[in-house]
């Protein structure tokens, strides 16, 4: 005889086998910009759909199923409301997760994560015999839409968390701080507000510096204090800086994570300050986003979420001497280490 308690075990499992339609459900939101069609007043499907461009019925059918999970609610005379979750959906929400949900559902995602088996069998990443090309290499040359979102997404996670930085990151003394990798520059632009002495180093690949913070542009209010340096970290890094901050861009696979530490320390001088700001998957609030994520780096470039134990002592194998770790807000993690020789 089946037990209620087995029937619910058969139920989640039916939920999982089905949770890349639960993920479609999300982009379909996203893409139809629905949280940001409806305003504070409830709308029923029509007024809806005229406002997305969608057919009706079809549309009465998804927002069923998302607001089965919360995004969005029916109030019981057929109209739709906002819910806390459907409003990270709008593009002007404070904590907005717009482009976060669009970059975690991108097209390249659904033809990776069939291969998965593949992946783990092999201990790599399987982008490459999928598309032709390394990931960011696809990305800027064949998918720009793509590179637009990851962008947008970066720096959305960025807004969550750059004033959480730049509290707890001490600067006294600095002339100068680099962000390696550091996308459009919003950790970077925040760092030089918060410390009006210091200068700044933007250290990017050359097409992801064509778009950076309006701060930090040509006119910004930060330009005078900031340099746009094109690179990639795992070839060179940019010299001089007092402190260098490498945030949540150490996900390679090992070597390539290893290749970019150690460049950083021969760029930097004796005594320079190299600060790591990373997801740690054994210090996350949420295991079941994080163990996600981490297999798909392994999917797009072989790379990982790494444990404590593991980034600290890849930093140490870099020849940077850590002298602290502290958490920043419930996600992230602050790996401070220096270059020796002082």
């Amino acid at each position: 005889m089946t037990t209620d308690a087995g029937l619910h075990t058969v139920m989640l499992m039916r939920e999982l086998a089905l949770s890349a339609g639960y993920a479609g459900i999300l982009r379909a939101a996203a893409e139809l910009r629905l949280a940001d069609a409806l305003g504070e007043a409830p709308a029923t499907v029509t007024e809806l759909a005229l406002e997305v461009d969608a057919d009706p019925e079809a549309l009465a059918r998804l927002l069923r199923a998302l607001a089965v999970h919360g995004v969005f609610a029916e109030d019981g005379q057929g109209r739709y409301t906002h819910t806390e979750m459907s409003r990270l959906l709008r593009a002007d929400a404070p904590r907005s997760m717009l482009y976060m949900v669009l970059w975690a559902t991108e097209p390249w995602t659904w033809a990776l994560w069939g291969r998965l088996a593949e992946a783990v069998r092999r201990g790599g990443e399987v982008f490459g015999e999928v598309y032709g090309k390394d990931f960011f290499t696809h990305l800027h040359e064949d998918a720009p839409d793509s590179a637009q979102v990851f962008d947008r997404a970066m720096t959305q996670s960025s807004v969550m968390s750059a004033r959480m930085v730049a509290e707890m990151l001490d600067l006294d003394g600095a002339g100068v701080v680099a962000d390696i990798a550091g996308g459009q520059g919003y950790l970077l632009a925040t760092l030089l507000e918060r410390h009006p002495t210091v200068r700044g180093v933007l250290f990017d690949l050359p097409k992801v510096l064509l778009n950076p913070d309006p701060r930090l542009a040509e006119g910004g209010t930060l330009a005078g204090r900031a340099r746009l340096v094109p690179g990639d970290c795992r070839e060179s890094v940019t010299p001089g800086a007092d402190v260098y901050v490498l945030k949540n861009i150490l996900e390679w696979e090992d070597e390539s994570t290893l290749r970019a530490l150690r460049n950083v320390r021969a760029a930097a001088r004796p005594g320079a300050k190299v600060v790591v700001i990373e997801n740690l998957v054994d210090g996350s609030p949420e295991m079941k986003f994080a163990t996600a994520m981490d297999l798909l780096l392994l999917l797009n470039v072989g790379g990982r979420r790494h444990t404590k134990d593991g980034l600290v002592g890849l930093i140490g194998q870099a020849g940077l001497e850590v002298t602290g770790l502290r958490r920043v807000g419930p996600y992230l993690h602050m790996i401070e280490s220096t270059v020796p020789g002082a």
